[in-house]
């Protein structure tokens, strides 16, 4: 085991339980001792093993980790099977060979606690010539350049010690499972609109070899991964939408709701879904909407006017807004209950491959949403142009369309529309801490009639 004699840090005082730390393993049984024992008191440390065949699971089980076992191999596996454990509102990532100091871990923290950051990376400084190989440390410094130039975050270092709120994370849908992770939940955050920064940490020489640099075929692995993740740009994500204004929306709601309390449910439903797809990684974000924007309207939307014709035209034409060799995914303002993760997972590059389609079914025989790997007009012309609206049948001829165009469909979870009044209790019921949900409330329909 090297020295590490490393300068004494007294990390601030936290309430257990509000941080997990995340130490991916294969066959670290020799730095274990040292690196549970750096943890911050009250923090807990989970141990994620991915096939240690040196007792590294059954010694961080003896020295209190939480341990987790993950048989799928690939350090992206490890790290997401850890924040799939973890509980608290903060998670650190830690690699778990010793060349880095966890009592440091409060340094990455700080600025996501103090709300000036959402994820920090640790830039490693080397306390020795020999702690980072040469070719390591070139790799990284061109992987760094280029994050930089498409993200604008200031970052010099893909760093394995990082922090970030947990729900953060869990948003960006993160796919990869190999060595493209770390670099995935960077270009992610940036797409998602998270803020990004670094800070310094010392980098210590590791205990062992290191499983992703320290073989010919681990760096040509990892380079494959990250290739792959940068090759892949976010989607574009389309809403289609009203803008609420009373008589013109929601009319269905109307009675047992006034058209001004219809337009103001309306109003909150599609406030919860921008704000919930704002923290879907995305390219582009656009608002196709028939009116004009109010100030519902939240930053990093850009506001396009719906063409004329009918609904299936109008959303064709959506569709033509998008760049086509980027997915495409269209979602309307009637599902306020909709969550990030739901739809970031699907559309992660990992999750693409071999789908041509996304397809969100309503509970009513419609769709609430629809993707497009590969989005063209002529193609969505082909599939909506049609297509009868607002019926039972619209979901079941729209997947009748893609299937009879060859196009492989990834299959959503199925919604409920907000459309009727009993529908509208039924969301609100199932998302009580939407916008939608508070305002819903607030009406206090009692017997059929607002009170």
């Amino acid at each position: 085991m090297p020295d590490r004699s490393v300068e004494s840090v007294t990390p601030p005082l936290f309430i257990p339980g509000t941080v997990d730390v995340v130490l991916p393993c294969l066959d670290e049984a020799r730095a274990l001792p040292w690196v549970l024992g750096r943890i911050p008191a009250g923090w807990r440390p989970i141990v994620v093993d991915n096939g240690s065949t040196d007792g590294s699971a059954e010694l961080a089980r003896s020295l209190g980790a939480t341990v987790v076992r993950e048989d799928r191999r690939g350090f992206g596996a490890a790290c997401h099977a850890g924040l799939l454990a973890a509980t608290a509102e903060l998670v650190c990532f830690l690699d778990c060979d010793g060349s880095l100091d966890p009592a440091q871990l409060h340094r990455v923290t700080g600025p996501v606690l103090d709300g000036s950051a959402d994820l920090v990376l640790g830039r490693r400084r080397p306390t020795t010539p020999g702690a980072w190989p040469l070719h390591a440390r070139l790799a990284n410094a061109e992987l760094a350049r280029r994050l930089r130039a498409r993200t604008g975050a200031p970052l010099h270092d893909l760093g394995p010690m990082r922090a970030a709120r947990r729900e953060h994370l869990l948003a960006l849908g993160l796919g990869d499972r190999r060595s493209g992770y770390p670099l995935e939940m960077v270009l992610s955050a940036s797409a998602a609109g998270l803020r990004i920064t670094e800070t310094a940490v010392d980098y210590l020489p590791r205990s062992g070899r290191s499983k992703v640099t320290g073989t010919l075929r681990g760096t040509r692995q990892a380079i494959r991964d990250m290739r792959a993740v940068l090759a892949s740009p976010p989607p574009t994500l389309l809403v289609i939408a009203k803008a609420p204004v009373p008589g013109r929306v929601k009319t269905r709601l109307t009675p047992p709701y006034t058209p001004e309390q219809a337009a103001a449910l309306a109003e909150a439903a599609l406030a919860d879904t921008l704000a919930e797809l704002g923290r879907v990684p995305a390219g582009r974000r656009l608002l196709v909407l028939d009116g004009e924007p109010g100030d519902w309207l939240l930053p990093g939307w850009q506001v396009v006017p719906q063409g004329p014709g009918g609904l299936d035209e109008r959303l064709a034409a959506a569709f033509a807004l998008a760049p086509p060799d980027v997915p495409a995914l269209l979602v309307g303002m009637d599902t306020p209950q909709l969550r990030a993760q739901s739809l970031a997972a699907p559309l992660a590059a990992a999750a693409r491959g071999g789908v041509d389609a996304w397809y969100g079914p309503a509970t009513d025989g419609g769709f609430w949403a629809l993707g497009l790997a590969r989005p063209t007009a002529a193609l969505a012309q082909q599939l909506l142009l049609g297509v009868p609206m607002s019926t039972d049948r619209t979901g079941a001829v729209l997947l009748e369309r893609l299937s009879t165009a060859g196009l492989t469909v990834h299959q959503l979870p199925a919604l409920t529309d907000v459309d009727t009044a009993a529908s509208a209790a039924e969301v609100a019921t199932l998302a009580p801490h939407t916008r939608f949900a508070e305002q819903w409330r607030s009406l206090k329909v009692t017997g059929g009639v607002p009170s």
